[in-house]
């Protein structure tokens, strides 16, 4: 595997994941309807929502690491953002069947379980929350990431395409870890995350995995940090926030991630490397001038 082209290549994500594919010795190509801040790689301006401009773009690739969608509920009106999120993922998959390519990673979500964007606030049902959780979105972003992954079911059974669904949290770049300072004693602020995170080098690494394993048929993994983005232990967090919730699978004795990452462990021999603690002591320090 040589070539892989990568839908959204100009966003947030996408340039993290297009610079960790060049670092690794593939050859690129950015698919993306906005021109990347710095070019990386090649750009093919593309309407994803467009079959044909898929097809196009996409040709020769050995691989497809899709991310071009609407990242987030409300954005936009709910019908934009489920239409384009599903149409997009149809289109990719359709021109991957179509041009014989093998191995696609999709950008999923932690919202599809339901509780990021609910209207009417609902609890976890369990702790750590795994990729067996129920699904209970109320937004239509949430929404479009189940229908994705069922398309990705679909493709897989007729044509036996490796698809690998990343369910990725709340991504952290490396410039807003100064930001964690004024929320890691108050559980309030991302109790819908349930605490989660993940820097984005570690997203990056993870779809590049997807597409480079074998043999993984079509799955779906959650993509976090080993620990929450609190300075509070895990039980404390969820019996502030999530009183009602008793069932617990997994000892929780400190700052455990309440959003499993196992299976991404065991399926993609992933593992995620940057913590925030390390990354904030890194800024006081320069902000410091020590180093």
């Amino acid at each position: 595997m040589k070539k892989i082209a990568v839908t959204g290549g100009s966003g947030r994500i996408g340039q993290w994941v297009i610079k960790d594919l060049l670092e690794h010795g593939y050859e690129v190509i950015n698919v993306d309807m906005n021109k990347p801040q710095e070019y990386l790689c090649r750009t093919i301006i593309t309407d994803l929502s467009d079959l044909g401009q898929v097809y196009g773009a996409i040709a020769g690739a050995d691989a497809v690491i899709h991310l071009g969608s609407i990242p987030v509920a409300y954005s936009h009106p709910n019908e934009v953002v489920f239409l384009n999120n599903v149409m997009s993922t149809y289109n990719v998959l359709e021109a991957c069947s179509g041009l014989g390519i093998k191995k696609v990673a999709l950008a999923s979500s932690e919202c599809l379980y339901g509780i990021c964007f609910a209207v009417n606030k609902i609890s976890t049902v369990y702790v750590p929350m795994d990729e067996d959780h129920p699904q209970l979105p109320q937004d239509s972003y949430g929404l479009s990431k189940i229908v994705n992954e069922k398309t990705a079911d679909m493709f897989h059974r007729k044509s036996n395409m490796q698809i690998v669904s990343l369910r990725i949290t709340n991504v952290i770049t490396p410039e807003i870890y100064h930001l964690f300072r004024s929320f890691i004693h108050d559980p309030s602020r991302r109790e819908v995350l349930l605490w989660s995170y993940i820097d984005v080098r570690d997203v990056a690494s993870a779809c590049r995995l997807a597409v480079e394993k074998d043999e993984l048929g079509c799955e779906a993994v959650n993509i976090a940090a080993d620990e929450t983005s609190m300075d509070m232990k895990s039980r404390e967090l969820v019996a502030i926030s999530y009183p009602d919730v008793t069932d617990f699978r997994d000892s929780l004795n400190g700052y455990e991630s309440l959003l499993s990452n196992k299976k991404a462990k065991q399926l993609l021999g992933w593992a995620p490397k940057f913590k925030w603690r390390e990354e904030v002591k890194k800024i006081m320090f320069e902000s410091s001038g020590i180093i």
